[in-house]
């Protein structure tokens, strides 16, 4: 049954959209953003890299297909908040086991029905993403103006490092499937279930590790590769781990990065990260693969970007030889993907994993592998793109 109890999302700048409550009641606050999906809610609410996020759903009908355990991508709900138009009334799939607003419940998840979704979408891209916070319960009752002061005193995206709050606490193993061809050290920056699943399909141990790791400890480990994953935050309060990838890259370990971890590849090199007005989340981001000529559409969820010469090829700032931009949005020019010429090291800014579509990309799991395998990321671009035709 849709709730009738009173809430109201504030942002920042003092606008308010007064809406029914969803999910827990109470107050939460983060970075509001919209995400562009039509389907796959469960694996955004469970993505770790939306910690500290409000996220707005823009497409109006939420919550039909109900939710399951199998499409988690971690054990719980990460994202601080949640915002939709029309939750659904009933849930209406076979393999529904329990309904969204009963999992927004048990994770203490505050959230807001009934307000125009649109509305709040034109005005955060014409204002940029900012803070915001729900009110329901008793917290709806506050006045506007102490509400506006709390969401005031929230903490900026820009600055925060939270892939410690994100991150496995002890390090664990995802067994190879089938053939085993080596291993792969994770970096788990706020890593998603359907990584490790493609990976290990791939014939790699998968090694996950704590963030907090150090770069001796990972090369005590032996690996064929170290991969950085998704996660929330800005690479620019992430050196740490900037430092462990440069000396990894020094010993010779290939690499491969998506989203977060393309970001702490670019600051690796030596280039800048940057904070997007809105950022790109959503499941249909087109995006240029200038090894292939291929557009694909893809799966996105990032506030920041790298700051690196869109074309020809720069000489790495930090010593690490020719690099060049691989992938790029067709939507804002922002770059999407960085390839290295002279190491074995390439990453991209989305998720090729995305579990709710699309797959597009998937095939630079293969590509990965075939580095590993052939010790050339070249040899690997040509098998792919011979595969590809």
């Amino acid at each position: 049954m849709i709730a009738t109890e009173p809430a109201v999302f504030v942002l920042e700048d003092g606008t308010r959209y007064t809406g029914r409550a969803y999910g827990a009641r109470g107050r939460t606050f983060g970075e509001a953003v919209f995400a562009t999906g039509m389907t796959g809610y469960q694996e955004t609410l469970t993505d770790p890299s939306y910690a500290g996020q409000i996220v707005m759903m823009t497409a109006p009908h939420i919550g039909n297909t109900g939710t399951n355990d199998e499409d988690l991508e971690s054990s719980r709900i990460w994202v601080s908040g949640f915002v939709v138009r029309d939750p659904s009334r009933i849930v209406s799939n076979f393999r529904a086991t329990r309904s969204l607003d009963d999992d927004l419940v048990r994770d203490e998840v505050v959230g807001i029905s009934g307000i125009d979704t649109r509305a709040v979408t034109r005005h955060i891209r014409s204002a940029g993403a900012m803070r915001a916070g729900i009110f329901s319960g008793p917290d709806f009752e506050l006045s506007p103006d102490a509400q506006l002061k709390l969401v005031r005193e929230g903490a900026e995206m820009a600055g925060q490092n939270l892939s410690s709050r994100v991150s496995t606490a002890e390090r664990y193993t995802v067994p190879a499937v089938g053939e085993r061809i080596g291993s792969v050290a994770v970096l788990d920056l706020g890593v998603k279930k359907s990584t490790l699943n493609y990976l290990a399909d791939r014939g790699f141990d998968v090694e996950v590790l704590p963030e907090s790791i150090s770069s001796a400890e990972v090369l005590a480990l032996e690996p064929s590769a170290l991969f950085y994953s998704n996660g929330p935050g800005d690479p620019e309060a992430s050196e740490g781990h900037v430092q462990v990838l440069r000396d990894v890259l020094r010993a010779g370990v290939p690499y491969f990065g998506i989203c977060f971890g393309n970001q702490l590849l670019g600051r690796a090199l030596g280039f800048g990260t940057y904070k997007l007005p809105f950022g790109h989340r959503g499941i249909n981001q087109p995006v240029l693969d200038r090894t292939t000529g291929r557009v694909e559409i893809t799966s996105q969820n990032h506030g920041f970007a790298v700051d690196a010469p869109r074309e020809g090829v720069t000489d790495s700032p930090e010593g690490f030889g020719r690099v060049e931009v691989s992938h790029i949005s067709l939507n804002d020019d922002v770059v999407e993907g960085i390839r290295c010429l002279d190491i074995n090291a390439f990453s991209v800014q989305y998720h090729p994993e995305a579990a709710a579509g699309p797959h597009d990309s998937m095939y630079l799991f293969d590509r990965f592998r075939e580095m590993v395998l052939t010790g050339s990321l070249d040899t690997a671009n040509a098998e792919i793109s011979k595969e590809g035709n």
